[in-house]
């Protein structure tokens, strides 16, 4: 797909209890996949919804908040290291996003995935391709879901200093290759993922 590709305006489906969902971290080494799934307020709508990579921290915090008091319903769903590692990525993503939308305490009559393909659920579902930045729905839960896994980040980064994870949020950039080379890998980190692989001898 061209990168200047211009999406039309999302069409919504048929349906008035529709959840968005979006994951954060399929790409860092360490750390769970975190996901969201949200039902916005029609009556109580949320002004500057975007892709959270588009937006400053401050807003994303700020925004993180408005969704949590006036979204119908949100909830977080995860999957850890260690079942990334057993599943892949991918397959732990699904996972991660069933049960981000299991935990929804009302049930979506539609859900509006971000991406190229949705997990199994028990309702109707559809995926969106650069839905983050073209549903209200899905907007939101990226927000959540960033601002949720970068507070673990930063959680982690007090546990292990060494290795700036409040920086990278422990995506593999050049710092964090050459802490993970200088100090081998921590229990949180993936152990599936090369660069780790590489950091524990395994290949």
């Amino acid at each position: 797909m061209a990168k200047n590709t211009v999406f039309p305006p999302f069409i919504y489906p048929q349906a008035s209890l529709i959840a968005g969902v979006d994951e954060v971290g399929r790409g860092p080494l360490v750390g769970a996949v975190v996901t969201a799934a949200v039902i916005l307020d029609p009556a109580r709508p949320i002004v500057g919804l975007a892709d959270s990579k588009a937006l400053s921290e401050k807003k994303r915090l700020a925004l993180n908040e408005e969704i949590r008091e006036k979204a119908l319903c949100w909830c977080l769903g995860r999957a850890e290291p260690e079942e990334i590692d057993r599943l892949n990525i991918l397959h732990a993503t699904m996972l991660a996003m069933q049960r981000a939308v299991a935990g929804l305490s009302i049930q979506p009559e539609w859900v509006l995935i971000d991406g190229n393909r949705c997990p199994t659920l028990p309702m109707k579902s559809q995926a969106v391709v650069k839905g983050d930045g073209r549903v209200a729905e899905i907007s939101a839960a990226s927000i959540i879901a960033k601002v949720a896994r970068d507070a673990e980040m930063d959680e982690l980064d007090s546990l292990f200093p060494e290795y700036g994870f409040a920086q990278h949020k422990g995506y593999p950039t050049a710092l964090h290759l050459e802490k993970l080379a200088q100090y081998g890998a921590t229990e949180h980190h993936r152990k599936s993922f090369a660069p780790v692989r590489r950091a524990l001898g395994l290949s």
